[in-house]
């Protein structure tokens, strides 16, 4: 091959030669980019057309507040911006907005709305830390979610978030909307924006907060029940060291402006002991507002049935109690239902310390009641039939797959059905429960108020199944009343704050039976012999009272739940997680606590007289009180195993 053939060769090959791996990369990633900008825009597109329906509902109005008065006309709690006026950041000293900015966005008046360093670092904290410790949403981003948006944390919502934080950063300044979302963000104990926080808690404007003053209420940010200073104190000044030492490494302030005087700070307008006890009431109230007037959009005052005095006996009486145990007895929890034979709720101590835990164990808990159920049996067989002066044999059952004991097994052999009650007998209530049938006794249960699910087997007669203590006053209301209907109430009048009137509740003309007079008087002296000569004695008191004692199994729960002509209670001692105390029964404690509250209440409470009435519409009843009550779960399977043998006294 001569040398020109070679040459032409070799350009041959120069010419073929595929392009380098890096340069295909570098091409790919283009085309990659393109497809990825035009996706993105499609996606931008598409959430953008709801954002001009979604922008029209913008307020930037304060919330309505909610003031809650008790039955003599004193405050028991606060919803809303109760003190608070709109002002501007300009009006505040700057120490406030500082404080906000360095505890949640410290490049706010650099970035658009949306901040991609922020969400790094975010990121790389989170990742860091092996959980989601930290967010990276701006405060545009925060005030468009209040403004616009649900707060669920799918990843539509944070696209339409990040779409509105842009938006709203082009049609407001800066400054306007960090006064927005300092004029709107919630702050604890009912207050919506640092105005009426710093009136909550300090008793001044926020215009005239200090140092320390501005880093409690910025410190609020991250959770305000946990950091209130209400709540707790000591907690909350360690919240606002944090924000002071991010206001030093922000370059807002330097380690001199903190001497003393700037950071001090008092709490005149500090909670009420009425205020503080009554939370869990209110808050079932203002969960229950949208039932009676619809969701609130002006200010309003809302004058229930609580009695200040009571509530203030009944937490005491509790926490006294609670505390006074036994370390080795483990009981933490209680929790106290005082209400009107008519319905009216006038105490309800949800727990030993709201600001622990909100959680209200007289509604939202739902615990086995031992046998505190025992006369939704006997009322059945009453009805069908039975005197209370009949036989039952108490003794040991030997037949079937369920054969409960008796406490300490002791067995009284042939006894009548009032003293088989007054003494608590699991084996006489049980074979009178197969008697009548225990499809009937739940059908009784739920006629008077029980709507939880019940299991449909012999064990349910021993109070097996969990229900809540509010169910368990309506029932016992029942009792108390001659057996009418009644419907568990709060509230009285609800008024605007320049007094016109919203809602009056009108007493009922007349109330409806649910049980015949008879029956309910039978079972009204069943409950007395409870108290007189049987396991309630504990709860004995100089006139009349009716009861009946309930311990779950393996001690878990102990309740009382009885009444007087003048009103009824419902007491439970037990622990939240579920486990075993020691020693603690419901004659013991419960019976004790009761007969102090109720004690108490008696002497300034006014009987209430029931008329007779037409029949009752069992389903319309249940149906409110689904809605009244916070309602049970699809009914369980039927269960024909597990040990319920001792729930007694």
């Amino acid at each position: 091959m001569t040398k020109s053939k070679k040459k032409s060769t070799k350009k041959n090959n120069n010419k073929t030669k595929k392009p380098s791996l890096l340069m295909r990369l570098v091409k790919w990633c283009f085309v990659l980019a393109i497809w990825s900008a035009v996706l993105l825009s499609g996606v931008l597109l598409w959430f953008a057309k709801d954002l001009p329906d979604i922008t029209q509902s913008a307020t930037f109005n304060k919330r309505a507040s909610i003031v809650m008065l008790a039955s003599d006309g004193s405050e028991i709690a606060r919803f809303g911006e109760t003190k608070g006026d709109v002002i501007s950041v300009s009006d505040m000293p700057p120490h406030l907005p500082q404080a906000v900015l360095a505890i949640e966005d410290r490049r706010f008046y650099d970035h658009p709305g949306i901040d991609p360093l922020g969400i790094a670092r975010a990121m790389v904290i989170n990742i860091y830390k092996g959980s989601f410790v930290q967010g990276g949403s701006t405060i545009t981003q925060q005030l468009a979610k209040n403004l616009f948006l649900t707060h669920d944390r799918k990843i539509t919502r944070k696209i339409k978030e990040a779409m509105l934080a842009v938006w709203l950063e082009r049609k407001l300044t800066k400054d306007e909307i960090l006064s927005a979302y300092m004029n709107r963000v919630y702050l604890g104990s009912g207050t919506y924006g640092f105005e009426a926080a710093a009136q909550r808690y300090f008793n001044k404007s926020a215009r005239n907060v200090n140092l320390r003053e501005a880093a409690i209420l910025a410190g609020l940010l991250k959770a305000p029940s946990r950091y209130s200073p209400h709540n707790n104190p000591q907690l909350a000044k360690e919240r606002s060291d944090t924000v002071l030492a991010a206001m030093v490494d922000a370059g807002f302030i330097n380690k001199d402006d903190i001497n003393q005087k700037a950071i001090n700070f008092a709490l005149p307008n500090k909670d009420t002991a009425t205020n503080q006890t009554a939370r869990y009431f209110a808050d079932w109230v203002v969960n229950g507002l949208d039932e009676v007037i619809g969701t609130p959009d002006m200010d309003i005052i809302v004058h229930t049935t609580l009695d200040a005095r009571l509530q203030n006996h009944a937490q005491e009486s509790l926490v006294t109690a609670l505390d006074s145990t036994d370390e080795m007895q483990f009981a933490s929890q209680g929790a106290i239902l005082i209400m009107s034979p008519d319905g009216a709720v006038l105490t309800m101590v949800g727990g030993y310390d709201y600001g622990q835990s909100q959680f209200n164990r007289t509604t939202q808990a739902k615990r086995a009641p031992g046998s505190a159920f025992k006369p939704f049996v006997y009322l059945t067989a009453l009805e069908n039939g039975w005197k209370k002066s009949d036989k039952i044999l108490d003794g040991p059952i030997t037949d079937g797959e369920y054969r409960p004991k008796n406490f300490g097994d002791q067995y009284y052999g042939i006894v009548d059905l009032e003293t088989a009650m007054a003494k608590s007998m699991n084996t006489a209530a049980v074979r009178l429960a197969d008697e009548v049938g225990i499809g009937r006794v739940m059908s009784t249960a739920k006629r008077l108020g029980i709507i939880s699910p019940l299991n449909r087997d012999l064990s349910t007669a021993l109070g097996s199944s969990g229900v809540s203590m509010l169910e368990m006053g309506i029932a016992y209301s029942t009792f108390a009343n001659g057996g009418f209907q009644i419907y568990p109430y709060g509230i009285t009048q609800i008024t605007t704050n320049t007094g016109r009137v919203l809602y009056t509740r009108k007493k009922p003309k007349t109330y409806t039976p649910i049980i015949a007079n008879d029956n309910a008087s039978d079972i009204s002296v069943m409950l007395k012999a409870v108290v007189d000569r049987g396991t309630g004695r504990n709860a004995k008191q100089l006139y009349p009272v009716h009861g009946k004692t309930g311990t779950s199994q393996d001690n878990r729960d102990a309740w009382f739940a009885g009444y007087t002509d003048k009103m009824v209670g419902v007491v439970w001692v037990g622990n939240d997680d579920n486990s075993p105390m020691r020693g603690i029964t419901g004659g013991g404690l419960p019976a004790r606590i009761f007969k102090n509250v109720i004690g108490y209440g008696s002497k300034t409470t006014d009987d209430i007289v029931f008329p007779t009435n037409t029949k009752s519409d069992d389903g319309a009843f249940s149906n409110l009180l689904g809605r009244l009550i916070q309602g049970g779960e699809k009914r369980q399977q039927k269960r024909t195993t597990g040990d319920y043998s001792n729930l007694n006294d």
